[in-house]
C-alpha cells in the first residue's frame, strides 16, 4: 500500500499565476498559525520588574569571627625590648578580639505574613539576619528551617503591614529558550535585574536532589537565594550557583527548580525540617550490557546493589532486582527513583514493581524516613566454604580465606570470591575490576566458592546469555558489572 499523502487540489484550468498566488496564500496562513503558537519576544521587561521587585529582598548576615588562639613571641624578662613587645602584643590582642563579619545575598517573600526563601549557604552560621526591601524597609529575620541537600532556607520576618510577595510557578513546563529574569543583590551593589533565557533543564551538580534550571541571565555573587522569574512574574527557580573560572558571570548560572523548592519549603514551614521518604536500597543505573545479562528488554529502571535492614528488606526487595516502577510511575534511572522516593510521604505504603529472574513482581513497601536512616549498615551474609583458586574471564579468583579477610579489612559478615589479580588486557580490567575486589554474586546468585562461580558461568551459557552479571564490592560499596562470557 502506498503511503497516504496530502496535497492541495488546484483546478486544472486555473492560470499558473493564480495557482502560485493560492499556494503562497496558504503558506502564509500556515506560517501565521505556527507563529501564533509561539510566545512573542517581549518589548521590554520594565513592567514585570517593577511589579515583582518589591518582594525581592537583600539578605545581610552578621557572624561573630572568633579571635586567634595563637600565642605571641616570648621575650625574656628584663630584656631591653620587653616594653616594645608588650605594646606590640597589646595592639595585636585588640585586633584579635572577636569581631563581626558580614555577608550578602538575596531572597524573596512568598507570603504577606513574612515568609522568605533564600539559600542555606547565605545564612549558614549567621548570628543575625537582616532583610532589606527595595522600599528601604529593614526587618530582622529568624530561621524557620534549612535543607543543605537542596541549599534552601526558609526565614520569617515580622511586619505590622502585609508584605509584598510573589508566587511560585511550575518549573516543569519551562522550555529551553524561554525568557527568564533574575533579580537580586549581585556583588552587594543593591537591587539589580538581568534577563536571559533557559539554556538547559534538569541539570545535576553534586547533590542527591539536584534539579537545576540553567540560564544565561547574569548571576553573580550576592544573587544567591534570589528568584528567577518567568514572564508571568512567577518564581521558577532559586538562583544558587554559577560555573565560572573567574568568579564572575560567564553566562552559565543555575537555579534550583521551583517544583523542588516548593516541596522543601512546605516541609520546613510545617516541621522546621525536611522529612523525605526512604526506601532502603543501594542502586545503580542499568547499562545495556547489564540489561542483556539480566534478560531485561532495554536499559531502564534502577538496579538494586544492596538491601540493608529497612523498608525494602522487610518488603522482600533483593539485591539484583531492577526497580521498574515506584508508586505507579515508571522509573527511568536511579536519579529519577531517588527523587520519587524523596518526594513520597514518610509512612506511605507504595507499590514497587521489580524485575527478577526474567519476570516482574509487585511488592508493597512502607517507606521510612531518610533523615533517620542515614548511615545504616547492610545485613549479614552466609559464611564461605573451603578455599580454592582459579583464573577465569581475565580474573584470578580465590575463596575468601581468613588471611585475605584480614588483609582486606573485611568483617565476619563479608562473603564471596576475592579478586587477587586482573589481566590488564581483559574486559574486566577495562570495566574497573581490580585486585582486592570482592565478588559477592554472579548471575544474581551468591557465590562463596570458585565452584559456585563456575556453576553460574555454565548456567548463563546454557541460558544463551552473552554476559554474566557480577555484584562487586570494594571497601563495602557495591556495584554491578557485566562481563562477556566470550572471555571465560
Amino acid at each position: 500500500m502506498k503511503p497516504r499523502t496530502t496535497s492541495v487540489a488546484v483546478p486544472t484550468r486555473m492560470p499558473v499565476r493564480a495557482a502560485a498566488a493560492l499556494l503562497l496564500g496558504l503558506a502564509l496562513v500556515m506560517a501565521q498559525a505556527l507563529v501564533a503558537t509561539a510566545r512573542p519576544a517581549p518589548d521590554g521587561f520594565a513592567d514585570l520588574v517593577e511589579r515583582v521587585s518589591p518582594a525581592v529582598v537583600n539578605i545581610t548576615t552578621t557572624t561573630t569571627i572568633a579571635a586567634s588562639d595563637q600565642p605571641g613571641p616570648v621575650v625574656p624578662e628584663g630584656s631591653p625590648l620587653e616594653d616594645f613587645f608588650r605594646d606590640f602584643m597589646d595592639r595585636q590582642q585588640d585586633r584579635q578580639r572577636p569581631r563581626r563579619g558580614q555577608a550578602l545575598g538575596s531572597g524573596f517573600v512568598i507570603s504577606e505574613d513574612g515568609y522568605i526563601v533564600t539559600n542555606n549557604h547565605v545564612i549558614e552560621q549567621a548570628d543575625e539576619i537582616l532583610a532589606e526591601f527595595q522600599s528601604g524597609l529593614e526587618l530582622k529575620a529568624e530561621v524557620v528551617g534549612t535543607d543543605p541537600n537542596t541549599d534552601i532556607a526558609l526565614l520569617k520576618v515580622q511586619s505590622d503591614e502585609p508584605l509584598p510577595f510573589v508566587d511560585f510557578g511550575d518549573s516543569d513546563i519551562m522550555r529551553v529558550g524561554e525568557w527568564v529574569i533574575a533579580i537580586g543583590n549581585p556583588l552587594g551593589q543593591g537591587f539589580s535585574a538581568s534577563a536571559g533565557i533557559v539554556s538547559a533543564r534538569n541539570r545535576e551538580l553534586s547533590g542527591t536532589y539536584d534539579d537545576f534550571i540553567q540560564t544565561d541571565a547574569a548571576i553573580n555573587r550576592g544573587n544567591s537565594g534570589g528568584p528567577l522569574f518567568n514572564m508571568d512574574g512567577e518564581v521558577v527557580g532559586v538562583n544558587t550557583a554559577i560555573l565560572s573560572p573567574t568568579g564572575g558571570s560567564i553566562g552559565i548560572g543555575f537555579s534550583m527548580a521551583s517544583n523542588v523548592v516548593t516541596k522543601v519549603v512546605a516541609q520546613l514551614k510545617e516541621y522546621g525540617e525536611t522529612r523525605r521518604g526512604w526506601l532502603g536500597v543501594r542502586i545503580q543505573d542499568v547499562t545495556d550490557d547489564v540489561a542483556e545479562a539480566l534478560g531485561l528488554e532495554g536499559a531502564r529502571g534502577a538496579l538494586v546493589t544492596d538491601v540493608p535492614e529497612g523498608p525494602a528488606m522487610e518488603a522482600g526487595v533483593e539485591a539484583g532486582d531492577v526497580i521498574l516502577s515506584f508508586d505507579g510511575e515508571e522509573v527511568a534511572d536511579t536519579r529519577e527513583l531517588v527523587r520519587m522516593v524523596g518526594d513520597a510521604d514518610v509512612g506511605k505504603t507504595v507499590r514497587v514493581v521489580v524485575f527478577r529472574d526474567g519476570s516482574t513482581e509487585t511488592l508493597n513497601v512502607t517507606l521510612g524516613r531518610r533523615e533517620e536512616a542515614e548511615g545504616m549498615a547492610p545485613g549479614a551474609e552466609p559464611e564461605p566454604e573451603a578455599p580454592t583458586e582459579k583464573e577465569m574471564m581475565g580474573l584470578s579468583l580465590s575463596d575468601l580465606t581468613p588471611d585475605l579477610r584480614e588483609q582486606l579489612g573485611l568483617g565476619e559478615e563479608a562473603t564471596g570470591l576475592v579478586v587477587t589479580d586482573v589481566d590488564e588486557t581483559s574486559e574486566a580490567y577495562e570495566k574497573g575490576l581490580r585486585a582486592g575486589d570482592l565478588i559477592a554474586e554472579a548471575g544474581q546468585q551468591k557465590v562463596a566458592t570458585v565452584a559456585d562461580f563456575e556453576d553460574r558461568v555454565e548456567a548463563a551459557r546454557e541460558a544463551g546469555r552473552k554476559s554474566l552479571l557480577l555484584l562487586v564490592r570494594r571497601q563495602g560499596e557495591p556495584r554491578f558489572v557485566a562481563l562477556s562470557l566470550s572471555d571465560g
